[in-house]
């Protein structure tokens, strides 16, 4: 699932949710519907990425 790789770089940051909706501008209540399998939109995961400093590459799951 998405989330968890999400999950796992703000675990190495040391960051919480709540930071991540203030650093993004998404709602925590939205970040806590992905954590419980919303899908983020492309819009949202961008700004995640972005707030993680890594790239959406880091996200993707190579469906072999």
């Amino acid at each position: 699932m998405l989330w968890n790789e999400i999950q796992k770089e703000l675990n190495r940051q040391g960051m919480s949710i709540y930071k991540l909706a203030k650093i993004t501008g998404i709602k925590d209540t939205t970040l806590h519907n992905y954590k419980k399998g919303s899908e983020p939109s492309f819009k949202n995961m961008c700004k995640i990425a972005d707030a993680l400093d890594v790239s959406l590459d880091h996200f993707r799951k190579d469906e072999k």
